[in-house]
């Protein structure tokens, strides 16, 4: 596994170790990372704040080019609300986790130009898995079911 997905990883892990749904990222530019995020909506009280958002959160203000030649990590397949972002931002590529136990609209991303990466990673998967397992309610929460 590369450095860059085991720092989603390790972000997702921040995540459920502060009590939230264990999603992470990183944003990478020229190979290095300049934004790490998890998922806070829990911690936060947050409407929005899913891994993707933390991360360019915590990215700040960027130039349209530095996003043009960025890739995002995701431990979890991006939903709609990331995908938009990655779409409104032009952020040529997407690395994924894992897609089994979520999937966003990953056709419609394709379908825009952006090069999904599905790594179907056993350790994302099973953080996924155990988590919806413990907290169903808290998951259907986060997916707005």
């Amino acid at each position: 596994m590369d450095e860059f997905m085991r720092a989603a990883i390790d972000e997702a892990k921040k995540g459920l170790a502060a009590g939230g749904i264990p999603i992470g990222s990183v944003l990478v530019i020229d190979g290095k990372i300049v934004g790490r995020g998890h998922n806070q909506r829990v911690q936060k009280g947050s409407a929005v704040l899913h891994a993707e958002m933390d991360c360019l959160e915590n990215a700040g203000r960027l130039k349209a080019g530095d996003y043009q030649r960025a890739v995002l990590y995701s431990t979890l397949s991006p939903c709609d609300m990331c995908s938009g972002t990655v779409l409104l931002y032009k952020i040529p590529k997407v690395v994924i986790g894992e897609n089994k136990t979520f999937q966003g609209p990953e056709e419609y991303v394709r379908s825009r130009g952006v090069e999904l990466e599905i790594l179907n990673d056993a350790e994302c998967i099973k953080l996924m898995e155990d988590f919806i397992a413990a907290r169903p309610e808290l998951w259907n929460e986060d997916i707005g079911e």
